[in-house]
């Protein structure tokens, strides 16, 4: 797995094709809490300007009303990709009403579970689905836990390497088949080294004390920072720890990911597995939905992992359906905390390593998948995440021990023959430069994010809700003194009004009774929403 030169990347330069790998899409969806400028979340709905969160293809919300999603459209460059985030944080921003986004992944200003509004899609079938569906997250985890905001990574290999990649290992599989069957490879090579993204990247080692008012049992395990802050010293993303996505039944869950069959059968077990507890809270109590179902899943996207394969799903399909019917389109990568020191929460270099990364998963031999191999996996994560910039931190790897640090520069190196392909034509080599810049943050782990994180705030004395406010105004400022241009401004005018159009042709059809949409679209059966 670790080999510089794999065979794959040797046979495409042997036959000199290696720029194929080029080229890429990629988007981005980020999540910010709308909070006031006390630093309280918002109360306030999702904001009419911005169109309707249920038919926006750009501008969302996630589990909360407060919680809002920016999604940009995938572009080969990764500047315009950026670009166009920084033009939409723009066009929100004149739209807030004295509102700020909150800059951080770790939520603040939480009173209790009730202070987070659980979002509303209008009053169509499918926009009824969405909200139950939040409804039985917040019964089943708490909405504490559902506040939490990060970003994910949208790519898509180039789609005139499968064919080369296909004849060169003179697959029996269909173009197709082989296409999903490497993206696995992909994803499982990202599960087992995906925790350098933590280390790299996480943005999250404190966390306010109003994060655990509905679950003050967890707080013990933490050292105290000051009055209002807890944190672990050398914590680099307790967003990606025990204490943010994860649950005692999908702990024991296995999703295979040894190939697109196993994965679809494994989830779409776990979505038709009754779970006790579950069960105890019922699905319609008193007349109102608690919950989709009492299964150990509701729907597919409840399950939380590091990376995703992905199919565009069609309406009223569900994501398991769309990957067995057209097989994997691109991977969404999960596991990246939003970036404080930057306004959009993600730079170029951050973006150009990751698309790097991704591609050497791919690139490289990527075995099956044991269910050893899964708990070391995690059990690495949770490592990284909670002591990540221990010195001397070992990791687990082939049932021995390795440094942290030799791990890392060994995936870093790993990287480099894919990098100075992706830098071929471009004279400032972005790549190059950005894989040195984690070379140097492996080499000092004083250069973390999660580090200079805690260095400031011990430096000003400040908590984190105050380091947070205060980072989160200086962005809103910087957004504030920033429009966007006239043709973009025209252009999410014009989206924002679409969609509510679209909102509502959708709740002025007639319905079909909630509970038979629900059992078309479980049996996929529904082919729309009426």
């Amino acid at each position: 797995m670790n080999n510089t030169h794999s065979a794959r990347l040797a046979q495409l330069i042997a036959t000199n094709q290696q720029h194929l790998i080029s080229g890429g899409l990629k988007g981005i969806e980020k999540e910010s809490l709308r909070i006031s400028k006390d630093g309280t979340i918002s109360k306030t709905p999702h904001p009419k300007a911005l169109g309707s969160a249920l038919t926006h293809p750009y501008i969302t919300t996630d589990y909360s009303e407060a919680l809002i999603e920016l999604i940009t459209p995938p572009f080969a460059d990764i500047k315009e990709t950026l670009g166009y985030l920084q033009s939409t944080h723009q066009f929100v921003y004149q739209h807030l009403d004295n509102e700020i986004l909150l800059c951080t992944s770790m939520p603040c200003g939480i009173k209790g579970d009730e202070s987070i509004p659980i979002a509303e899609y209008g009053t169509s079938n499918i926009g009824r689905m969405k909200h139950v569906y939040r409804h039985g997250l917040w019964h089943r985890y708490g909405r504490t836990m559902q506040a939490i905001a990060g970003i994910h990574f949208n790519f898509s290999v180039p789609e005139v390497l499968w064919p080369v990649l296909h004849s060169q290992e003179n697959s029996v599989m269909s173009l197709e088949e082989f296409t999903s069957d490497s993206y696995f490879g992909l994803v499982r090579n990202f599960q087992r080294m995906g925790w350098i993204i933590l280390y790299l990247f996480g943005a999250s080692p404190a966390i306010c004390k109003s994060f655990f008012n509905s679950r003050p049992q967890l707080m013990a395990q933490f050292e105290e920072f000051d009055q209002g802050t807890l944190y672990h010293p050398y914590a680099t993303s307790l967003r990606m720890s025990d204490i943010g996505y994860k649950s005692k039944n999908q702990a024991n869950l296995r999703i295979n990911y040894n190939s697109l069959p196993e994965y679809v059968d494994s989830l779409s077990h776990a979505i038709a597995t009754s779970y006790p507890d579950y069960e105890k809270i019922g699905v319609v109590v008193d007349g109102e939905y608690r919950q989709l179902n009492a299964n150990v899943l509701q729907i597919e996207n409840e399950f939380y992992s590091i990376i995703r394969p992905k199919q565009i799903a069609q309406s009223c399909e569900k994501p398991t359906v769309a990957l067995k019917r057209r097989g994997v389109r691109y991977v969404e990568m999960r596991s990246l905390d939003l970036d404080l020191f930057n306004p959009i929460g993600i730079d170029e270099d951050k973006a150009r390593f990751i698309e790097a990364l991704l591609l050497t998963c791919l690139l490289q031999n990527s075995p099956p998948m044991s269910e050893t191999d899964f708990q070391t996996n995690n059990r690495n994560q949770l490592q990284v995440a909670n002591f990540g910039r221990k010195s001397n931190l070992e990791l687990e790897r082939n049932d021995k021990k390795i440094a942290l640090k030799d791990w890392a520069d060994e995936i870093l190196t790993s990287m480099e023959a894919v990098c100075n392909i992706l830098d071929q034509d471009d004279a400032s080599k972005p790549y190059n430069k950005a894989l040195l810049a984690q070379q140097q943050v492996v080499q000092n782990p004083d250069l973390t994010a999660s580090a200079r994180m805690l260095a400031i705030m011990t430096e000003t004395k400040q908590p984190f809700s105050r380091f947070a406010l205060n980072k989160s105004m200086e962005h809103a400022a910087c957004f504030n003194g920033h429009k966007p241009d006239e043709a973009f401004t025209m252009q999410f005018n014009d989206l924002a009004q679409q969609s509510l159009t679209k909102q509502a042709e959708l709740e002025a059809n007639p319905q079909l009774p909630f509970d038979e949409f629900l059992h078309n679209y479980f049996t996929q059966k529904c082919e729309n929403d009426g």
